[in-house]
């Protein structure tokens, strides 16, 4: 991860005017929940269209800040709309049984300079684990148009069939269809909820 910059230590230290933590909404315009999964021998990539969180940033005590995300789960897009598809179907995401995704953080440790490791339950396809994100605070400022906004990033691999999700097809060659770990990356901008 890149080390935080001296421009945004300033930032941060500008918008810090109380010990109080900022609530934060997620921009979901200007947002994205990422992942990759292997396929054959390639990696697809695919993201969530929909999604909505908020973030209690403390900015005096980064590790006790806290986040809040749920993601629709239908809102899948790996850019195939028959693969889209087959993800929304109970061989995977069983969108018409388990419509949402939700991460809830339980715990901020290792924090130095603006990167830390956020602890938290991730329910998916109706089971709720426990993961560890690596994240990073990449900076503080205004937009334009004068709008204050907070940029963070994230990331995480998770093993589907911890949740569930388990369906796989041998192929000729040896080997499976579909890889078992999934990278997941958050590139998040929030703005100060109203």
């Amino acid at each position: 991860m890149r080390a935080w910059t001296l421009a945004a230590a300033v930032a941060l230290a500008a918008t810090a005017v109380s010990a109080e933590p900022l609530k934060l909404s997620i921009d979901a315009q200007h947002s994205t929940i990422a992942f990759r999964v292997r396929h054959l021998f390639t990696k697809v990539n695919g993201q969530f269209r929909t999604f909505e969180g908020t973030i209690d940033f403390d900015q005096s005590s980064l590790a006790a800040s806290k986040v809040t995300v749920t993601i629709r789960a239908e809102t899948i897009d790996t850019n195939v709309e028959a693969r889209d598809k087959d993800l929304r179907s109970p061989r995977f995401f069983d969108v018409a049984k388990y419509p949402t995704l939700t991460f809830t953080s339980t715990g901020i440790t290792d924090v130095a300079g603006g990167q830390g490791r956020i602890k938290g339950t991730l329910t998916m396809h109706g089971v709720s684990r426990d993961v560890v994100l690596d994240a990073e605070f990449l900076g503080a400022g205004k937009d334009p148009w004068g709008n204050q906004r907070y940029g963070f990033h994230a990331e995480t691999t998770v093993n589907r069939k911890d949740f569930g999700m388990a369906w796989n097809e041998v192929i000729e060659a040896g080997g499976v269809l579909v890889g078992d770990d999934v990278e997941i990356a958050l590139d998040i901008e929030a703005v100060p909820a109203k």
